[in-house]
């Protein structure tokens, strides 16, 4: 059926193309600053103003074409830092995200009422007061991005690292730090709308990274501003529009290592009031280890459309096919011996995971008098087939809508900067287990049916004490409801909980130079238990778990900012935790999810560190502007129970508390460059939370390099771990590695090589 969806959905837009030769044309965007206000308000300028009001323009076919720049979307709100994103040289706080190969702001683009230019994107996440950081697709272009840690390695405080394939884990200062499997603690949005399931789950299979414009990181109660009040935050994932898109078509092939070989194409077209763009990948890869084949397929198509002046809507559509085998985890000797092997059980029972889902979205925005009122609504339907140690079988779908008004005005001659908004999301899902009989389903297990409801209002407000310091305040208030219905043992039909919770933020942001901030805020977080950690599975069968809400106060403060050739983000906060969800396996070698608890009371704390420096200009010559540049993110995780009665001031399993990674890059200005990175973790994560087995660190030495050959075309090639050395990648924790089967680790993927060729026209 996804593939059928997905061949349908090419054939439709190939015969719109046909039938309308115009769209072959490119027109300007829409015209009228006031239909470029950004859907998130940023810091004040030096004078105060009001946003300027819509004016009425004239038809489709008389309207003239206006001369789009970037510098046009500036407006009333944009501070002088921002100002200077759209010159020729990159904003000052582009580049105080330790960059990657590609520091650059990237080309100017252009953008419409529903979603702003690149530009305006960064500038709207830099007025944060908190940390964030913001990743142009222009930094990983060139090259080969496989899975989001591809995408997100070099943005300090996330912890994204690799299992197999297009599985990950992802951390966000702790997010989940127990859990091996999926995500916990973290909200995923794709241009602004949620991704999660209604329960708060969720996975990473659904995100093509070649199909990126940008990313959004959101940490921790920073998050707000899009309704999450997590502990890890939310990660925006942004595709291209016609007016954002790098060109009007994109063709991408790369292979390597380990049978790899994708293909990713991308077209967009403006004609009018109306712009579309369609991105499709398919990928296919026979993976390091045994077992551990995948193949994915992914379309990702938007289409807007100018309803009237200062009115836009635009549609989202998404449909996903993988098919991903198993390889499993290893004891430690044999994860650092052979590698290349997979579990014997994952074999034995054919363990794979094939995951297919379409959703459809929708945005449509009026630009107000004051402000822009935002209403934003999906669809996602998702099956899982999934044989571990029974066979998984879900099917399921998430709804919601969420309006969201953003605005400026003036309280008492003070510049006031508001975003109220809410959202009402649920779903529906069901759950089958069934015996695995090589991978195939045998007797039926479990039958439930799992509901969840979600109802939550938030704000976030700042206001302007001066022109460089801003107090924010904001809160959200939630009630979420999961109701489980077990329809194979009647003895335990029913249960349900509901979870009410305020979460309240207030912070500062003080500017004193046009390239500086400061900030530092007090966030309150809720994370609700989702499904996995409800309804736990064991060898007995389905059981309810009433788990509390985990809940934490998390204080921070930092800077970010650039001085001369210097460029830094850095951030230090503290966590207090009670009633952490707390994962361990319970018996890994069978495939058994991991249980869950809640503990009494936990600690995070850390340093999210990024600096940047160009040590030498011109290297090659007077004027040559090439530039050698080293940056380095360093990513401190101080995660423990905290007078736990049985483990007391124990480190939390899971996570090593050091992650580094040293780039030092070339670049000329006629699109060669070069970049010697490398990735070090002194000491691995405990693999227990009583702290008895700790998991070796590592260091990994990669190389990439390329060459734009003009028009339009580039070579590039991506080396990793070029001394082949064997590490551990993750590590599902346990309760006691002494009492309890330790076939927990994952193996790092070896030596590999891959190479590339973009031609955008």
């Amino acid at each position: 059926m996804p593939r059928q969806t997905a061949s349908r959905a090419s054939s439709a837009l190939a015969l719109c193309f046909a039938a309308h030769p115009a769209l072959g044309q490119t027109s300007p965007g829409p015209s009228g600053a006031s239909i470029a206000l950004p859907p998130v308000v940023v810091p004040a300028p030096v004078q105060r103003a009001r946003p300027a009001p819509v004016r009425p323009r004239p038809s489709v076919a008389a309207r003239p074409a206006p001369a789009r720049t970037a510098r046009r979307e500036t407006s009333a709100l944009a501070p002088p830092v921002v100002a200077a994103a759209f010159g020729a040289e990159p904003a000052p706080l582009d580049r105080a995200r330790a960059p990657g190969l590609d520091p650059s702001a990237g080309p100017p683009t252009r953008g419409s009422l529903t979603v702003p230019s690149v530009q305006q994107q960064r500038a709207n996440l830099n007025a944060t007061v908190g940390s964030v950081a913001f990743i142009d697709a222009t930094s990983f272009r060139n090259r080969y991005t496989n899975n989001l840690p591809d995408v997100l390695k070099d943005t300090p405080g996330v912890f994204a690292q690799s299992r197999y394939g297009q599985e990950i884990r992802l951390s966000v200062r702790g997010s989940g730090v127990a859990r091996s499997f999926h995500t916990r603690g973290i909200e995923i949005l794709q241009d602004g709308i949620p991704l999660n399931l209604a329960d708060g789950s969720g996975d990473f299979y659904q995100i093509d990274p070649l199909s990126l414009r940008s990313v959004e990181v959101y940490k921790g109660g920073n998050g707000l501003i899009f309704g999450s009040s997590t502990l890890g935050g939310a990660i925006n994932f942004v595709t291209p529009t016609a007016y954002t898109a790098i060109g009007q078509n994109v063709i991408r092939i790369e292979g390597g290592s380990f049978g790899a070989i994708r293909t990713n194409v991308q077209a967009s077209r403006t004609e009018g009031p109306v712009d579309v763009l369609i991105n499709a990948t398919q990928s296919h890869q026979d993976g390091f280890r045994a077992h551990q084949n995948q193949d994915y397929t992914q379309i990702n198509a938007n289409l807007g459309y100018q309803i009237a002046p200062g009115i836009e809507t635009r549609f989202y559509l998404n449909t996903s096919l993988t098919r991903q085998k198993l390889p499993g985890t290893l004891d430690l000797f044999d994860a650092l011996t052979f590698p290349r092997r997979a579990a014997a059980a994952v074999i034995s029972g054919n363990q794979k995971r094939d995951v297919s889902s379409e959703r459809i979205a929708n945005r449509t925005s009026f630009a107000l008098e004051t402000g822009q009122l935002d209403v934003d609504s999906w669809f996602i339907h998702k099956r899982l087939f999934h044989p571990i140690f029974q066979v998984v079988d879900q099917d399921g779908s998430t709804y919601g809508v969420a309006p969201r008004w953003s605005g400026t005005f003036d309280i008492a001659g003070h510049r006031n900067d508001l975003v109220v908004g809410a959202r009402a999301f649920g779903g529906r899902n069901s759950a089958l287990q069934y015996v695995n009989v090589q991978g195939q389903r045998g007797g039926l297990t479990a039958s439930a049916r799992q509901s969840a409801q979600n109802y939550e209002g938030y704000l976030d407000n700042r206001f302007w004490i001066t022109p460089e310091l801003a107090l924010m305040t904001g809160a959200k208030l939630f009630h979420h409801e999961r109701d489980l219905r077990n329809l194979f043992t009647r003895a335990n039909g029913a249960a349900d909980r509901d979870y009410d919770g305020f979460n309240p933020k207030v912070g500062f942001l003080y500017q004193p130079a046009p390239t500086i901030q400061f900030f530092t805020d007090v966030t309150r977080s809720r994370d609700v238990p989702d499904f996995s950690d409800l309804a736990q599975s064991n060898v007995s069968g389905l059981t309810f778990v009433p788990l509390q809400a985990q809940k934490a106060w998390t204080a921070e403060v930092g800077t970010r900012g650039s001085w001369e050739r210097m460029r830094w983000d850095v951030t230090f906060y503290r966590s207090t935790v009670r009633d952490e969800l707390i994962n361990f396996n319970t018996n890994a070698a069978l495939g058994i999810p991991a249980a869950t608890f809640n503990a009494d009371r936990t600690l995070h704390q850390g340093i999210e560190l990024g600096l940047s420096a160009d040590l030498l200009r011109d290297v090659s010559g007077p004027g040559a502007g090439d530039v050698l540049s080293v940056s380095q993110v360093w990513t401190y995780n101080d995660f423990r129970f905290v007078r736990d009665r049985v483990y007391g001031d124990n480190q939390i399993g899971g996570i090593p508390r050091h992650v580094l990674r040293t780039t030092l890059a070339y670049r000329h200005p006629n699109g060669f460059y070069i970049a010697l990175a490398l990735d070090w973790v002194p000491e691995g994560p405990f693999a227990d939370h009583t702290n008895t087995s700790k998991v070796p660190g590592y260091s990994l030495i990669g190389v990439q390099t390329g060459i734009d050959l003009g028009r339009g075309l580039s070579v590039y090639l991506d080396a990793r771990n070029l001394a082949d050395r064997r590490f551990i990648s993750d590590v599902g924790a346990v309760t006691n590695a002494r009492l309890v089967p330790t076939t927990i680790f994952y193996p790092g993927e070896g030596r590999s090589v891959f190479a590339g060729l973009r031609y955008v026209y």
